[in-house]
């Protein structure tokens, strides 16, 4: 065990994590040079086009320093704010963490978020500057500023370059040297380990991802949960090398993976420990449950998929356990799932996935979050879609999440980031001003504001150098009223959304607008209509298709055509009272991402 260091690496989104990962990959000879490629332990497609890391990934290097053999546990982190509960889970994990901070931006929002969770598990942290290499590169600057912020001396900061591969070996020797071992834990020798990632395999099952607290474990060994109680064999241990490599066992201290063969849902769960079938060990202490932050219904297209969208939903929590989903129906997408998410960027990873990994056709309706109702009759409900939420004259108080955001761009763009977050209704707490030009704001704002394109408009006013993280705050008095989206007197549940009171007239009109401007012509005229508050806020008619019945006709009487018009007419009014619009899959795209394509 003392020849073992377990490490994760953490940073604010697109500071080179994955990157450094390659390049001591490449330093520890783990990954022959014919194997190498960009982001090695990016495993999904969609991380690779999005350049971003979604899941964390172990990986075992053996390094050899002054002639002694040492394992290097590395776990690979995300950096952005919706995949947190990945990086809080990686850090119980490990001893210690390497701190990244890109030499050409700084600090970021994140890296103080990502910072205060590697202190509050009281790890090791080794500050280190990426793409000291870069035209733009402030090295000195930062790494005053890094300084600062640790209070550790600027000589304990190492410069790297994950491009070039400088510096690396110098950190590998800071993590053997600074980080320590993992603890021994006195005990009977009998095999414990904590499951903190696990995937699912068609023909294996569940392969948990586990760090060995106690003991070793080996193929062979009858072995259970502690939450679930469920027992199994172990059919194959390993480790990650990067790719899952058998061995013997998986002695205490080190992180590898089990196959346990199991198919059942429900049965492993991140957290829970895995230990002897006998029994005689106290299970450890798991992870805190996320809470779903963002909520919206997914419903399949055709009806005939929903059975589909069930095994989806479930293999992807196998791969994810901050997705949460029950079951729901509406009257006109039918039956789907309502499903719970970290954020933004999480519900488009997901609804991505589930279309590309098992070719569903889905509508998703607009993402809303939770909502505390009192009713006047004194009754109260949690209310987490929209189309629940009761209608106007029903309701006495409403309560809201709050968020507290953390806000760090150039001092030139304050003025203009003011205006937006007035806009979002956000209350500032605190302003810092940092050595460099940067000012540091903290916020409280709601967190359906949070929701509106708010990153978004903060990265355009400041030309993409804000940095934003959140974290959940209190709960608070709303005022905030439902909107339902009427189109040919039928209402499109989907469309329904909750809105601030102050913005109803302006967010109406605008949905009413972009609807109309999407949505493909009926046979009959049909109107487009916003409701909220016990009326019409907002309505627009879109003209219905007319062929032109007359065009047969080369002469005659009059009455002929008014004969024919007048048919057309009669027509036209019955379908207007039994005709339903279909509204196509790439409207409710289109709404939900709030532009026209």
């Amino acid at each position: 065990m003392n020849n073992i260091r377990n490490f994760s690496i953490i940073a604010h989104i697109d500071h080179g994590k994955s990157t450094l990962a390659d390049r001591m990959l490449e330093v520890t000879h783990t990954i022959e040079a014919r194997k190498m490629k960009d982001q090695v332990l990016d495993r999904m497609d969609l991380e690779r086009e999005r350049g971003i890391t979604i899941k964390m990934q172990p990986v075992r290097m053996e390094y050899v320093d002054q002639t002694v053999p040492y394992v290097l546990n590395l776990i690979d982190t995300p950096g952005h704010i919706d995949f947190s509960y990945e990086v809080s889970r990686a850090l119980n994990a490990v001893e210690g963490v390497v701190l990244l901070v890109d030499a050409t931006q700084g600090v970021q929002a994140q890296t103080l978020t990502t910072l205060g969770m590697a202190r509050e598990h009281h790890l090791v942290i080794i500050p280190v500057l990426s793409k000291i290499d870069a035209p733009l590169a402030r090295i000195d600057e930062i790494k005053l500023e890094l300084a600062e912020l640790l209070d550790v001396p600027v000589d304990s900061i190492i410069e790297t370059s994950g491009k070039t591969g400088k510096g690396v070996p110098e950190l590998l020797a800071a993590i053997i040297e600074r980080v320590p071992p993992p603890a021994k834990v006195e005990s009977d020798h009998q095999f414990r380990g904590l499951v903190f990632d696990f995937q699912y395999s068609n023909h294996r099952g569940v392969i948990v991802y586990v760090r060995t607290t106690d003991g070793a474990v080996k193929k062979g060994d009858q072995l259970k949960f502690g939450a679930s109680k469920k027992t199994f064999q172990a059919l194959e241990v390993g480790v990650f090398m990067p790719d899952e490599t058998p061995t013997e066992r998986l002695s205490a201290g080190e992180i590898g993976y089990i196959v346990t063969g199991i198919k059942e849902p429900g049965v492993a769960s991140v957290g829970d420990t895995i230990m002897p079938a006998s029994g005689g060990m106290v299970p450890l202490p798991g992870y805190k449950k996320p809470a779903p932050v963002v909520w919206a219904s997914v419903y399949p297209e055709s009806q005939d998929d929903f059975l589909l969208l069930k095994q989806a939903l479930s293999r992807l929590q196998l791969s994810d356990s901050s997705l949460s989903f029950e079951e729901e129906s509406s009257g006109v997408l039918g039956r789907g799932y309502r499903c719970g998410f970290l954020g933004m960027l999480h519900l488009e990873i997901i609804t991505e996935r589930l279309r590309r990994e098992f070719n569903l056709d889905l509508v998703i309706t607009l993402p809303s979050i939770t909502y505390e109702v009192e009713l006047v009759n004194g009754k109260k409900e949690i209310v987490y879609s929209p189309h629940k939420f009761p209608e106007y004259g029903k309701i006495k108080l409403v309560r809201e999440p709050w968020a507290e955001v953390t806000l760090i761009a150039p001092s030139d763009y304050v003025g203009s980031i003011m205006q937006i977050l007035y806009e979002h209704e956000a209350e500032s707490r605190a302003t810092e001003t940092f050595g460099d030009g940067r000012t540091k704001l903290t916020i409280d704002m709601p967190l359906r504001e949070l929701m509106r394109g708010f990153f978004d408009k903060i990265k355009s006013v400041s030309s993409g150098y804000a940095s934003v993280s959140y974290e959940f705050g209190e709960m608070r008095d709303a005022d905030v009223c439902r909107m339902d989206i009427v189109v040919a007197d039928e209402p499109v549940v989907a469309f329904t959304r909750v809105i601030a009171r102050r913005r109803l007239e302006e967010e109406a009109e605008e949905t009413v607008e972009r609807l109309h401007a999407v949505m493909p012509r009926q046979q009959f005229v049909a109107k487009i209509q916003a409701l909220a508050l016990g009326r019409i806020v907002s309505s627009k008619t879109m003209q219905a298709f007319r062929k032109d019945v007359t065009a047969k006709l080369y002469g005659g009487d009059i009455t002929r055509k008014m004969k024919l018009l007048e048919k057309q007419k009669k027509g036209k009014k019955k379908m207007r009272a039994q005709g339903k619009v279909n509204i196509p899959h790439e409207v409710f795209l289109t709404m939900i991402r709030g532009s026209e394509k």
